[in-house]
């Protein structure tokens, strides 16, 4: 098989999940309300609230979580779809076409994080109209390394449990069973430092081998410069590791799925 047809194969599953995106306005309004929500509901409620362990406005505080966690929903979109491939026999026909199943599942990583990588992008500069500041270009490029880490790490972790599932309502019930609790133990609403000082210790310890504290905090760290637990080049070290880690096993559960 030559490099072409490779990246044509790479190309059309990327092409194909973008046009689904497109085609889903239901999918992308609803994407964005829960976040908007969050931001203006919360963030303005609390935003001049005294909450212990929260330097500055509550927005600040928020605003990082809330990217963070537009992206993850998005980027499990990318599971939902492989079912609904499985189910209607799409997969079977990729997965006999004359190309490799590693540039289908980079072409499926592509798209699916590209499209979570929109929304995010969306939330960001929503949070920004809101109020919520850069100081530099460079704390914005690294945000935005950030949301590209996520993205890909979510896509992978999709793909991991999707590949091993048939059916549609039992991943929707797992992703949100795993992500909705690691969301709310991993800094996004509540400040680490004074959680943790009211709660039994092992909360600390699932705090810090949560994946999704180590993004919220790099976004934290990168976006607003305060709040941040870690140096956002630690954090974005840790997202490295675990992106290496979901993609290569996401990859492999894929590549061996039956269909």
């Amino acid at each position: 098989m030559s490099k072409i047809t490779e990246l044509q194969a790479i190309y059309v599953m990327w092409l194909r999940e973008m046009k689904r995106f497109i085609r889903a306005r239901s999918r992308l309004l609803a994407s964005i309300i829960q976040p908007l929500f969050f931001l203006t509901i919360l963030g303005f409620g609390l935003n001049k609230a005294i909450i212990p362990g929260v330097e500055g406005d509550y927005m600040y505080f928020l605003a990082p979580g809330v990217i963070a966690m537009a992206i993850m929903f998005s980027s499990m979109f990318t599971g939902v779809s492989v079912l609904w491939d499985k189910k209607f026999g799409f997969l079977q026909e990729v997965l006999v076409a004359p190309v490799s199943r590693l540039s289908i599942v980079i072409g499926r990583t592509l798209g699916g994080a590209t499209t979570a990588l929109i929304q995010g992008l969306i939330i960001l500069i929503i949070a920004l109209s809101l109020g919520v500041r850069v100081s530099t270009i460079s704390q914005l490029i690294l945000t935005l390394i950030m949301m590209i880490i996520i993205a890909f790490t979510s896509v992978g972790f999709g793909l991991i449990i999707a590949s091993k599932m048939e059916d549609l309502q039992g991943f929707q019930l797992i992703m949100n069973m795993l992500i909705l609790p690691l969301f709310f133990l991993s800094s996004a609403f509540f400040p680490l430092d004074k959680l943790t000082e009211t709660m039994p210790t092992w909360i600390g310890d699932i705090f810090m081998i949560n994946p999704l504290f180590y993004m919220v905090d790099g976004i934290r760290g990168s976006l607003t410069g305060i709040n941040n637990h870690f140096h956002p080049l630690i954090d974005l070290l840790v997202l490295l590791i675990i992106c290496i880690a979901m993609m290569s096993l996401g990859s492999y559960f894929f590549g061996k799925s039956e269909v």
